[in-house]
């Protein structure tokens, strides 16, 4: 029976931490969420560089046109398909013209560092989790001036080359801005060369010097860009032209609208929804 006394008292180790230390369970559990959630997000993030990119209009710059809350659709591969996160273009498809709403780097606010679109990444892929550089802001305004057009305001009425752009009222308008204040306006059908759409016009006098412009000419691989909420718009007329490179795309349609001074959804305001899937022209 001697053979069957065995010591059960031996030395017992210490039981590792079940799955190992916290580091390792921590770099697991982020390995294992980028395997899941990180090839979607990457593949979302790619769309909306090249093909199509939400933005929210958060002033009334292009009123009746555009309603202060509209989340626009806005078009990155009308004019050329570039690398993602980034201005370079590496497939021309075509050049914006007159007429066209599009959304633009607002020039004096862009980064003269050329490693900006580099540097920004970290911050785009987390949507401004991470904080980073701010390489530019996104405005949205009409082409109205091609390269080589001589641009002219006289009384608020646009000449393009000396020709005076024909515009007929159409009724009163009653304009709400951001602060919720409202002003009677005058809406007008103005005829962009074939091109008619809705323009606002202020019934008391301009300010800013911007009822009376040019003539100019617009350079080369430039753009002369106005809103369509014509006194009420900070624009070519006050501080120039758009380079061909910062047009970050085309405005195409109103996928969603909120009315924030008739708020039924707290922090959104009143659905409109007779504005959702409205072509823009």
């Amino acid at each position: 029976m001697s053979g069957l006394d065995i010591d059960l008292r031996q030395p017992v180790e210490q039981a590792p931490e079940p799955g190992g230390p916290v580091w390792r369970r921590s770099a697991e559990w982020l390995w294992e969420v980028l395997g899941s959630w990180g090839p979607p997000i990457l593949f979302v993030l790619i769309i909306r560089s090249i093909i199509c990119e939400p933005f929210q209009i958060p002033s009334g710059s292009m009123v009746p046109t555009l309603a202060i809350g509209d989340f626009i659709l806005v078009s990155k591969f009308s004019y050329g398909l570039r690398i993602p996160f980034t201005q370079t273009e590496i497939l021309p498809l075509g050049e914006p013209k007159r007429g066209d709403i599009v959304v633009f780097i607002y020039p004096p606010s862009q980064s003269d560092d050329p490693a900006c679109w580099l540097k920004a990444i970290p911050h785009t892929l987390s949507f401004g989790l991470i904080s980073g550089p701010e390489c530019g802001i996104d405005y949205i305004k009409r082409i109205v001036g091609e390269p080589g057009d001589t641009i002219e305001v006289r009384d608020n009425l646009l000449f393009i080359n000396g020709k005076e752009e024909p515009r007929q009222y159409q009724q009163d308008y009653d304009y709400t801005d951001n602060t919720c204040r409202s002003e009677t306006m005058k809406q007008y059908e103005e005829n962009l060369e074939g091109m008619p759409h809705p323009v606002l016009q202020s019934q008391g006098i301009s300010f800013g010097g911007i009822s009376n412009y040019g003539p100019i000419t617009v350079p080369a691989d430039h753009f002369f860009v106005m809103g369509d909420n014509r006194d009420n718009s900070a624009d070519s007329r006050v501080w120039g032209f758009v380079p061909r490179e910062n047009v970050r795309g085309k405005a195409e349609l109103v996928w969603l609208s909120f009315n924030s001074c008739e708020g039924t959804i707290r922090g959104l305001g009143k659905l409109r929804t007779e504005r959702i899937g409205q072509m823009l022209k």
